[in-house]
């Protein structure tokens, strides 16, 4: 970070423009804060596994305003290598698997790509760029079986899948390094976030596609689990705008972004037939292979932290984000 920079959206940057590198730049969230961070007059270098001309169809929008680096979160020197190349400013550390049921089949790999990747970047920056400000994505995973509802950030974590403890490693990662070295590093405790970039194995994604094949005349119900599940949704741009501020605050700290919200899963089968115009009546079927258990303790965040100390909350109306999805749908058929 140069000492002759100027200070652009709450921390010191280089007078062309703070440099911002993004993990996962590809992805929901990632894609999403590039737009914002680009739109804010950052420079932005995004951190993809190679080959760098795969196709990054999430960053069409940005119309060519990033650079690419190439990174492995499971190749400690690659992170290395890749924040040599940027030098940047902030640092969000967005890139991680983010299907909870998969890290069941490979725990090891889950727990190095999260939590090995968020102390490997950690030490980089502590090594070579300790003015660099960090947020790391972590998860309301981590919470679990808190036996508390709704969730802070002093909630207890007990988590229930091995995605969860690898993100409660992580975050344990960001504490422990800025309370020991003084970074200022942050920990976004995030809960469910949708939008139309949202991946096709997430519920909402398949609540709004299968909606969408209905309205088209490609299908004739959607067929589900419980629809009394419990869920604190809100849009994933609203959680980007939570992740700048975490960045451009005086001081880092942890935050839980959510709705504060509890909706069910019946709550997401009526926006989207609503968004949509179609009636449900006889479109829903309720397969019990696909219902769980009931959840010990109702995740539902509690953004009040998030309020008082960075001005956030989220802005975007449920109904709204499960409208855009839905229209994306119809168009991709």
């Amino acid at each position: 970070m140069s000492a002759s920079g100027t200070v652009v959206g709450g921390y010191a940057a280089r007078v062309a423009a703070p440099r911002a590198l993004i993990t996962g730049i590809g992805g929901q969230d990632g894609s999403y804060l590039a737009e914002q961070l680009v739109d804010g007059g950052h420079e932005v270098i995004g951190m993809v596994r190679p080959p760098l001309d795969r196709p990054q169809p999430n960053l069409q929008g940005l119309g060519g305003r990033y650079t690419l680096v190439p990174g492995d979160l499971q190749d400690a020197g690659s992170l290395r290598r890749a924040l040599e190349e940027a030098r940047p400013d902030v640092l969000f550390h967005l890139a991680a698997p983010t299907f909870v049921p998969d890290s069941w089949t490979d725990p090891t790999a889950t727990m190095s790509a999260i939590a090995g990747s968020t102390a490997a970047l950690l030490a980089a920056v502590l090594a070579s760029w300790p003015h660099t400000r960090v947020v790391v994505a972590t998860s309301a995973e981590i919470f679990g079986d808190a036996g508390e509802s709704p969730q802070h950030e002093r909630s207890p974590m007990r988590p229930l899948s091995p995605y969860g403890v690898a993100k409660l490693a992580a975050h344990g990662l960001v504490v422990t390094m800025r309370e020991h070295h003084g970074l200022h590093a942050s920990s976004a405790i995030t809960f469910n976030h949708e939008s139309p970039r949202r991946p096709v194995q997430f519920l909402p994604r398949k609540v709004t596609r299968g909606v969408a094949q209905i309205k088209l005349g490609l299908a004739q119900e959607l067929v589900l689990g419980d629809l009394s599940a419990i869920r604190d949704w809100c849009d994933a741009r609203d959680i980007v705008t939570g992740l700048r501020l975490m960045a451009a605050a005086d001081a880092p700290g942890d935050y839980v972004l959510a709705s504060g919200v509890s909706r069910t899963v019946q709550d997401l089968v009526d926006a989207a037939f609503s968004a949509a115009g179609v009636d449900p009546a006889g479109r829903v079927r309720v397969d019990p292979a696909f219902v769980r258990s009931p959840e010990a303790t109702q995740p539902l965040g509690d953004p009040t932290l998030a309020r008082e100390r960075l001005g956030w909350t989220a802005q975007i109306p449920f109904e709204q984000t499960i409208a855009d999805m839905l229209a994306a749908d119809l168009v991709s058929g």
